[in-house]
């Protein structure tokens, strides 16, 4: 079974920066699309972003220009870097291995 396990989520003031990482274990890797999903308070789950396997990104409008997906697969982890954070970005982010696979997801709380 896969296990994906986020790390990196806190609080920042608006402006600020967060990397988020995200270790993947138990599968091959590099053979998966990875994705970063957010939910915030009384708001459906929406996708932030892609990456294929192939590399190809996909980014949800909101925050193009904003954030960054990457992954190694030498190290099974996905990243995503998250600049010019805004209030509205305040939610938990959860992993994503292939549109199946779950993390357990780490809060972002963008506020001064």
């Amino acid at each position: 079974q896969v296990q994906l396990v986020e790390s990196g989520g806190g609080l920042v003031q608006p402006g600020g920066s967060l990397r988020l990482s995200c270790a993947a274990s138990r599968i091959i890797f590099r053979t998966h699309d990875m994705s970063w999903y957010r939910q915030a308070p009384g708001k459906e789950r929406e996708l932030v972003a892609f990456i294929g396997k192939d590399g190809s990104t996909i980014y949800a409008d909101s925050v193009k220009g904003r954030f960054t997906i990457s992954r190694d697969n030498a190290k099974d982890t996905v990243f995503l870097q998250m600049n010019s954070l805004k209030p509205e970005d305040t939610a938990v982010y959860y992993c994503n291995c292939a549109g199946v696979a779950w993390g357990q997801g780490t809060q972002v709380t963008v506020s001064s």
